[in-house]
């Protein structure tokens, strides 16, 4: 159901480059060590999303995708290449880019789910202490949780978690929002449900998201565009389109299809996928 003020709460969509990319990753070569190695996660990475896109990282355990997403984050520099958001390069973190992990206890656990969304706003002085919490409730409201506006996260399902923790990334209004894996360590209808309902709520507020997954299924599911990375270091593969895929065409011919080509895009040699970093666009 949309809230009275629903424009007012709608998160930044437009870049300030018009109808250029919102987020642009060029060429980025990501390391960190480990006692006296240095280990290198992701090799020439290059993709740009628009706004509004449902963008998906997709690769096996190990590739540098959920290290990736801490770089855009703005937690890690790059070693080589450059992070663009809105045209400006990304050196440290900032509210215009919010990140959702998988962990269930992101929440402080003292706060109810009402004042759980609302912290960052307060914290951030974003907004006067009524207003951040009428647009606290306005997002707690987005994700079907009203009714435990007033409970502790020890009181909810690691679903719900999950619900308030993109009700709190949204009512920051970030340009992208970060998801990494966030409904890997739920059970499979619980999983289910939450791409439903993500779908369902980027369908009524069209925020921009980045997404990181190593399952082929919900990279389909969630994303319109899917990005496939190769086994470690991460290097782009292919980058396809999947704009016309739902969680209706779960089992459907074309979806089996694509899911089939995901998986051989994923597990061909790397000798046959060398290249510089960016990935032609395919269906």
């Amino acid at each position: 159901m949309r809230c009275a003020g629903a424009e007012r709460f709608a998160p930044v969509a437009a870049s300030a480059a018009g109808f250029g990319p919102l987020l642009q990753v060029d060429g980025v070569t990501l390391e960190y060590r480990t006692g006296d190695t240095i280990v290198r996660a992701t090799h020439r990475v290059g993709f740009d999303v628009h706004a509004a896109d449902r963008f998906v990282l997709l690769g096996p355990s190990g590739c540098g995708k959920s290290t990736l997403l801490k770089a855009i984050a703005g937690f890690i520099a790059p070693v080589e290449g450059e992070i663009r958001l809105d045209g400006r390069q990304v050196r440290t973190a900032g509210p215009d880019r919010i990140v959702v992990f998988q962990e269930f206890d992101q929440l402080p656990p003292w706060k109810t789910v009402l004042h759980n969304v609302a912290f960052p706003l307060l914290a951030s002085r974003s907004l006067p202490w009524r207003e951040a919490l009428e647009r606290a409730r306005h997002y707690v409201d987005k994700v079907g949780l009203s009714g435990f506006a007033d409970s502790y996260p020890h009181q909810l399902s690691g679903g719900m978690k999950q619900r308030v923790a993109i009700a709190r990334a949204l009512a920051m209004q970030p340009k992208v929002l970060l998801m990494d894996e966030p409904f890997a360590a739920l059970d499979a209808l619980t999983r289910r449900k939450m791409q439903e309902e993500l779908l369902a709520l980027w369908d009524e507020v069209r925020f921009t998201l980045l997404f990181v997954t190593h399952s082929i299924e919900e990279a389909l599911i969630v994303g319109n565009r899917v990005a496939v990375l190769s086994p470690h270091p991460g290097r782009l593969r292919a980058e396809f389109n999947s704009h016309e895929f739902d969680l209706g065409s779960i089992g459907g011919t074309a979806f089996q299809s694509a899911v089939k080509r995901l998986h051989d895009r994923l597990f061909e040699s790397d000798v046959d996928s060398a290249g510089t970093g960016r990935a032609e666009a395919r269906r």
